[in-house]
C-alpha cells in the first residue's frame, strides 16, 4: 500500500549549524505519522490542517527536531513514539512520556499504508529513518543522515563516525528512490549523496590523522591543522567533529588518544584538500 499523500514544511528553528529551518513531514492523511515537528507556527498548522494525525515521532532528540512534539500530541491526541531504550532521553528532550516504542523493523500503521523504522545511528545514537512506499518507490525520511549539499556534523560526544559511515553505506545498499532530509531539499540520488558523504568523512579523517602525525596533540591544535578554511563561526562544531574522528582513529589503533592528547601511530600521510 503506497503513501502518496505525504507533505512537508520547513519550520523556522534555531539550529546548531546555520540552516535556520528543520523539515517536518506528514506521512498520509488518515492516522498520519508526523515526523520531526520542530517548532510551533503557521507552517506547522498548515501542514497538519485537514489531516487526521495518528502518530508523532522524531528521527533523533536534538533540539532543532523536537520542539513541537508536545503541542502536536496535545492538540491531536496522537500516539507518541520513541526509540526503545531511549525513552528517558526522549522525555527529557520533548517533555512528553512516549506511549509506544519502536526499534529496527517496527511498522507504524497509518491509514494510508505502513511506515517502517530503519536504524541509522551516527549523527546521534538514537537516530532512525522512516521508510515508506510511494508511487515513486521507496522514500526514507532520513533526518540528519544526509543533505543534498554540504555535509552533516558528526560530533562528539554523541556523534559516532564509524556508525555514521555504516548508516550511509546501508542507505547506499538499500538504494531508495529519494531521501527526505531534515534540512534542505529532497535528495533525488541517494546513492550518489551517500558516496559523496562517505568520501567527505574519509578526507576529513585523513586530515585529522595527518595533523596528529605532524605533531598536533590537543583538539584545538588538530582543528587548526586539519581545517584549511576559517571555522571561527562554527568552532564548537568543528572541534566536536575532530574529537569524533580522533575517537574513531583511536578505536582502530591508528593513533593514540587519552582523552586530552593525541599521539602519532604510524607514518604521516599526504591528503587532498576537503
Amino acid at each position: 500500500m503506497a503513501i502518496d499523500s505525504w507533505n512537508h514544511a520547513a519550520l523556522t528553528v534555531e539550529t546548531a549549524a546555520p540552516e535556520g529551518a528543520t523539515n517536518c513531514y506528514r506521512l498520509g492523511d488518515d492516522r498520519a505519522l508526523v515526523v520531526d515537528p520542530a517548532a510551533r507556527g503557521d507552517d506547522l498548522t498548515t501542514l497538519l490542517d485537514g489531516a487526521d494525525v495518528g502518530h508523532v515521532a522524531v528521527t533523533h532528540h536534538h533540539p532543532d527536531h523536537v520542539g513541537a512534539v508536545a503541542d502536536v500530541a496535545r492538540e491531536t491526541g496522537a500516539t507518541v513514539w520513541a526509540r526503545a531504550g531511549r525513552e528517558a532521553a526522549f522525555e527529557r528532550a520533548t517533555g512528553v512520556t512516549p506511549d509506544r516504542t519502536f526499534r529496527e523493523g517496527t511498522r507504524i500503521e497509518t491509514g494510508d499504508g505502513p511506515v517502517t523504522v530503519l536504524d541509522l545511528p551516527g549523527h546521534a545514537p538514537e537516530h532512525v529513518g522512516f521508510s515508506f512506499q510511494s508511487d515513486a518507490g521507496e522514500l526514507v525520511v532520513s533526518g540528519d543522515l544526509a543533505v543534498a549539499e554540504g555535509s552533516v556534523v558528526v560530533g562528539a560526544p554523541e556523534g559516532d563516525v564509524r556508525s555514521y559511515v555504516s548508516s550511509l553505506r546501508r542507505v547506499h545498499a538499500r538504494n531508495p528512490a529519494r531521501l527526505l532530509p531534515g534540512h534542505g531539499p529532497v535528495i533525488h540520488d541517494p546513492r550518489a549523496t551517500a558516496r559523496r558523504l562517505v568520501d567527505h568523512r574519509r578526507r576529513r579523517e585523513a586530515k585529522v590523522r595527518w595533523a596528529v602525525d605532524e605533531g598536533a596533540e590537543t583538539v584545538p591544535e588538530v582543528t587548526d591543522a586539519a581545517y584549511e578554511k576559517d571555522v571561527s563561526a562554527v568552532r564548537r562544531l568543528a572541534e566536536a567533529t575532530v574529537l569524533a574522528h580522533l575517537e574513531k582513529l583511536a578505536v582502530e589503533g591508528r593513533i593514540r588518544w587519552d582523552g586530552e592528547c593525541a599521539r602519532a601511530s604510524g607514518h604521516a600521510r599526504t591528503v587532498e584538500s576537503a
